[in-house]
């Protein structure tokens, strides 16, 4: 398959720390060498990173969850392989080939007047890359878990999912933002507006919003939006109480998981954690992952995707990888 750099299980023992008497998920984690291989797999869920930050570059924001997806594997290479981790449910394929549009990135600086054009153009060459490597996993009746890269892939997972089932796809998206920028360059914040404008994109349900990062003209082009857009805000869950964090999963259920729907989540809703928007306010790793157990799980989920962790501004080591490794795993076990 064009655009995707394959790995080999030797390639996922570089990641491995062998140890006697145990047995670790990278020594016997799937790979396909080819698409083929993918096609003939028993697996459900395809395991792809995304190295890339082009996306969170061109929306002003800070680098860094290009190596997100290499900070994964280092953690979960390393999980145990026991009765818990259905590991031969998930192939590990590779990742995205991002690298000439990252080497092009990082000859932008952001005072060129033609920065936005420039940039959104490299934006978009992702976007056609992850929209067909989505398409196709989709087509044969698996799940992809996409990895790392800026909220920009929204769009790219939309569009080959829809292109697949040739109809909109719902969305869940675990977030402090809604993403729903102007229809301005193509970058971070604004996946889900194309998606919408382009028609891959049915109803859509942002789960924790941050009102104080919320503009009102974005909260006013939700409104015209009607009944397709609903949210929740982090607020009125974890501080004045109105709702519960279960009370949000049963309405974005009711709201997108009638059909086929994408899960999002961003690493910026969670507190503290290593991020493009590193916050000091947000949900509980645990939140997350049961927000990642509750929907996965579920028969019509027909993508995953995992973004904006960012190793380059965690907290402390190994946090954004360990936590990354830690969503996969409830993912499987789920």
């Amino acid at each position: 398959m064009e655009n995707v750099i394959f790995y080999s299980n030797e390639h996922l023992k570089q990641f491995t720390r062998w140890r006697w008497g145990e047995e670790k998920l990278g020594e016997v984690i799937g790979t396909a060498n080819s698409w083929e291989e993918l096609t003939e797999s028993t697996a459900k869920y395809v395991l792809i990173g995304i190295p890339e930050d082009i996306g969170v570059r061109a929306n002003y924001g800070r680098p860094g969850a290009s190596k997100a997806w290499n900070a994964t594997l280092n953690s979960l290479c390393n999980f145990q392989n026991n009765a818990h981790l259905q590991s031969d449910n998930v192939i590990i394929l590779g990742e995205v080939d991002c690298k000439e549009e990252m080497l092009e990135a990082q000859q932008l600086t952001d005072d060129d007047p033609f920065f936005p054009t420039k940039i959104g153009s490299l934006v978009k060459n992702i976007d056609d890359k992850v929209s067909s490597i989505v398409r196709s996993i989709v087509e044969i009746n698996k799940v992809p878990i996409l990895i790392g890269g800026g909220h920009n892939n929204s769009y790219g997972n939309l569009k080959g999912s829809s292109e697949a089932y040739d109809k909109p796809i719902h969305a869940i998206n675990f977030d402090a933002h809604t993403d729903f920028r102007p229809l301005e360059h193509r970058h971070s914040g604004n996946g889900f507006t194309y998606a919408k404008e382009e028609g891959f994109l049915g109803n859509y349900f942002i789960l924790g919003v941050h009102r104080n990062y919320t503009s009102q003209a974005i909260l006013d082009s939700i409104e015209e939006m009607g009944k397709d857009i609903q949210m929740t805000y982090y607020e009125d869950i974890n501080i004045s109480e109105k709702n519960t964090l279960k009370q949000s999963f049963e309405a974005a259920k009711k709201h997108c998981c009638g059909d086929y729907f994408g899960l999002e989540l961003d690493m910026d809703a969670i507190r503290g954690m290593g991020s493009s928007a590193l916050s000091p306010e947000g949900f509980s790793l645990s939140e997350a992952r049961k927000y990642i157990s509750y929907f996965s799980s579920h028969k019509n989920c027909c993508y995953i995707h995992i973004c904006e962790g960012s190793p380059k501004h965690e907290l402390h080591e190994n946090q954004v990888g360990k936590s990354l490794a830690f969503l996969i795993a409830d993912i499987l076990s789920a």
